[in-house]
Formats: structure tokens, C-alpha cells, sequence
């Protein structure tokens, strides 16, 4: 995926990070160990808060796992239990499946305390993990772990599904039961007939209208031939089986 603004919502992806050498500061407990980060400089001229380049990763340990460990992407190489302040470890993502619960992009380039300055945040969970809610944390929202691609982390990302890949946000399609629909994402479709939603639109579709007008050929082309067997339910049942989570919060 080489343009970083190619994240969409629902986007089932493989993400890693090359393990890269560091230093382990500040010690390791229960549910953080807390490491020089190798990726971002520390912007000297931001006015609002200092960063004093350490980040800390959530763990768990004990049997218990804390709410930031469930998502966390990054490892330490050694595991944090082998390890105390003053130790070199490595740290780096392992190729782990998550999928895109929110995306939000940003113009000018997000405030923070690191250069390079995000211009976009995409918000993942990993495989087996569902939305809900999470406590504050640098790296969690209520939608999951937010990370910056082109923030100067080397992440690589390969995108193992995107459901509806032929519609776009806003367009209008009539499904084979008749019905007319709007999408605004593989998991929000909004019925014109103001029925319940039930099973969801009815394969294959017709696209309508996309920004607002007439469709062209091609694209109406293109969502017929996505469209032509298989079902909505069955693209849910797909994308469960990847990311063995709950499509919906």
C-alpha cells in the first residue's frame, strides 16, 4: 500500500514494523516497559507540552492483561519480562492482522509533542478484539489503537480485505429485492424505505449515484461485476473469519 491515504474503514490489513535497537528506560512494571524511542525526534520549539523521548508499551503480566496490552502492536525483543532500566532491546511490530475501525486525516499536520507532525490518523484493532471502550492512553481511543502512518515509524502494511471495495462513501445503489440504499460503509447502510435494515442490501447491486450524480459506466460496471454472487452476509462472514471480531461496536 504505497499511498497513505489508502485506508478505509472496515479494511482488514497486515501491519509490521522492522525491530529496530533501543534502550529500555525508566524500569518495567506490571503492565508497561518503557523504551527510547528509535523513530521520532522530540520537537523543541512546540509550545504546549514537552516529550522527553520515551514511550511507554502496554504488557501484561501476572495473568493480567490490561485494556492498553490487548492492543498494543509493539514487542520488545527480549520479552519486557526479561528485561530492566538500562537494558538494549530491540522493538519493532511482528506482521500482525488488524482491522481499520476510524480514519481522520489532518490539514495542517497534527500538534505533537514528536516530529514529524501526523497528517493522518488511522485507528486499528487487533485480530480477536472487537470496539469498545478503552481508558485514556497516548495510543488508544474509544475505537481502538491510533497510529500516523508517514510519521517516520517504518510501518509496512498489507491489506488482506476490503469489504465493498467498489463503493464509495455517499453513493446510492438499489439492491435485487428492490430496495434503494445508501453507504457510508461496509456496516453502515441506511434503507430509503425507512425499513429495518434486516439482512442488510440484497446482491447483486445497482449503483444509482456517487458525489451526488449520475454514475458513470465504468463504475456502475465495476459494482455490478463486485456484486454478482455472493452476499452481504457472506462478506461479513469473510471478514469475521479474518479478524475474528464483531463487525459492528
Amino acid at each position: 500500500m504505497g499511498d497513505e491515504e489508502d485506508f478505509r474503514v472496515g479494511d482488514v490489513l497486515s501491519v509490521a514494523c522492522p525491530f529496530t535497537v533501543t534502550r529500555v528506560e525508566q524500569g518495567v512494571t506490571w503492565d508497561h516497559v518503557s523504551v527510547r524511542w528509535p523513530w521520532w525526534e522530540i520537537d523543541s520549539s512546540n509550545e504546549f507540552g514537552q516529550w522527553n523521548g520515551i514511550v511507554a508499551l502496554g504488557i501484561g503480566s501476572g495473568g493480567s492483561v490490561a485494556p492498553d496490552a490487548e492492543c498494543e502492536l509493539f514487542q520488545t525483543d527480549p520479552p519486557p519480562e526479561q528485561l530492566k532500566a538500562g537494558d538494549v532491546c530491540r522493538v519493532g511490530v511482528p506482521p500482525t492482522v488488524v482491522h481499520v475501525t476510524a480514519v481522520d486525516h489532518h490539514d495542517p499536520p497534527l500538534e505533537t509533542v514528536w516530529l514529524p507532525h501526523p497528517v493522518q490518523t488511522v485507528t486499528v484493532l487487533r485480530r480477536g478484539l472487537s470496539c469498545r471502550e478503552f481508558p485514556d492512553d497516548s495510543h488508544l481511543d474509544g475505537s481502538g489503537y491510533t497510529i500516523h502512518p508517514g510519521d517516520g515509524i517504518p510501518f509496512t502494511f498489507e491489506r488482506l480485505m476490503r469489504p465493498y471495495a467498489s463503493l464509495q462513501a455517499g453513493d446510492e445503489v438499489a439492491d435485487a429485492a428492490g430496495r434503494a440504499w445508501q453507504f457510508d460503509g461496509p456496516w453502515e447502510w441506511t434503507a430509503f424505505d425507512d425499513e429495518p435494515v434486516g439482512a442488510g442490501p440484497t446482491w447483486p447491486l445497482i449503483l444509482l449515484s456517487r458525489a451526488g450524480t449520475p454514475c458513470s459506466p465504468g463504475d456502475a460496471e465495476a459494482v455490478a461485476a463486485s456484486t454478482a454472487s455472493g452476499s452481504h452476509q457472506q462478506t461479513i462472514r469473510d471478514w469475521m473469519a479474518l479478524t475474528e471480531a464483531s463487525p459492528t461496536p
